[in-house]
């Protein structure tokens, strides 16, 4: 008895290891499987992972070669440019971007306009941000200054390269119809009638004060002009409360258009008053101005000499093709240069020519008289510049 239940017992532990060998061999399988399977998803995720990190540094379009314009705000952080890059489609996406920016300690980026291409990869880009693009201006409190003689594009201009606004937001802004007819508004005196002149190049010409302004950092251009036009409307009143506008035939508009011919063609204010006394006398003798500064408007441009072919343009500014004073200002005269047509002095001249050398204005009365000055002063020499400068000047015989 006691044999056979030694034999079961032997029997039943033999089953046991065996059991235990195959339980420990199937786990180990497993867990083989397992670290095995763990690999494999470790690779592939790994190869996924870099494949997808590499196309998020890549460029967006490699076939795009066009050039994005990409502005940086001053102060803005990493994370700010990335958004910034890719709602420009520079980049692919901002989070892995600015990781990268951190995994190579990237600081120096700079604020700045970029012209920038989806073609870059972001290695590019970052290369691009670091070298520096056009600076961005400084919004600062600052002082503008308009001379006497300006004109509104030359304001614009002077504008420009003191503040943020551009020239083109200048001189959309004075052509804004709307804006135009709100500042008539509130300038109703000043500016009454002004939207009814027809051939008006611009209808503000002339109505920006020469004078220095305050600008402080952010002003809108609109508040800009209207400063200008509000200097203006002073110094209108002040003429009117003074009784200087009482003598003159002129509205304050024809006033300004004849004081912005003054100013251009007189230096001192008692070369002013004769000038304005010439072109008064050859108004009422219905003589054409044949003001050189009136053609030079109509063209667009600044040149010493005026040439025959200039005197052809097509324009109500050209004052050897039509009669009266133009349409409006040539530039923003000064108040003594509209002082200058409001008290002219009164003479027999109806001719002037200036030295080209000394800019000494000589008057005549006749076209003879004219005729000499201009063969002395103006045709000293025969050079072809001075042959040009005379051929010009007897074109004027009645010009200046």
């Amino acid at each position: 008895m006691k044999k056979l239940e030694w034999k079961k017992i032997r029997e039943q532990a033999r089953e046991s290891e065996t059991y235990h060998v195959k339980e420990t061999l199937w786990t180990n399988r497993i867990v083989k499987y397992i670290i095995i399977g763990l690999f494999i998803f470790l690779l592939v995720t790994g190869v996924g992972g870099y494949l997808y990190v590499r196309h998020a540094l890549g460029p967006v379009d490699a076939n795009n070669q066009n050039k994005v314009a990409v502005t940086i705000p001053i102060g803005s952080s990493n994370r700010e440019i990335a958004t910034i890059l890719k709602e420009h489609g520079i980049i692919h996406h901002v989070d892995l971007f600015n990781f990268y920016l951190k995994s190579k300690s990237v600081s120096g980026l700079q604020a700045g306009h970029y012209e920038l291409s989806p073609a870059m990869t972001a290695e590019e880009v970052i290369i691009a941000l670091e070298k520096g693009g056009t600076p961005i201006a400084v919004d600062v409190d600052t002082k503008l200054t308009v001379i006497e003689g300006m004109t509104l594009e030359q304001i614009a201009e002077m504008v420009a390269n003191n503040t943020p606004i551009t020239k083109e937001e200048f001189m959309a802004t004075v052509n804004d119809e709307a804006f135009v007819k709100h500042l008539t508004t509130q300038f109703p005196s000043l500016l009454n009638g002004l939207m009814e002149i027809e051939g008006l190049k611009y209808r503000l010409e002339g109505y920006l004060f020469p004078a220095t302004y305050d600008y402080f950092a952010g002003t809108d251009v609109k508040e800009i002009i209207t400063q200008m036009v509000a200097k203006t409307n002073l110094e209108y009143h002040k003429l009117k409360d003074n009784g200087d506008l009482n003598d003159t035939w002129m509205s304050f508009h024809q006033v300004l258009t004849l004081a912005s011919i003054v100013e251009k063609e007189g230096i001192t204010d008692e070369d002013r008053k004769l000038i304005a006394g010439v072109f008064l006398n050859r108004i009422n003798a219905e003589m054409p101005l044949q003001s050189d500064i009136t053609v030079l408007y109509a063209l667009g441009v600044h040149k010493e000499l005026v040439t025959y072919e200039d005197l052809e343009v097509d324009s109500p500014y050209n004052l050897y093709k039509h009669h009266g004073l133009g349409p409006g200002p040539y530039d923003s005269p000064s108040l003594n240069a509209i002082l200058a047509v409001l008290h002219p002095t009164y003479s027999d001249y109806y001719y002037f020519v200036a030295d080209l050398e000394t800019q000494k204005i000589y008057y005549s009365a006749t076209i003879e008289e004219h005729d000499a000055l201009v063969a002395q002063y103006v045709n000293k020499e025969s050079s072809s510049t001075q042959e040009v400068s005379s051929e010009a000047t007897d074109e004027s015989e009645e010009t200046e």
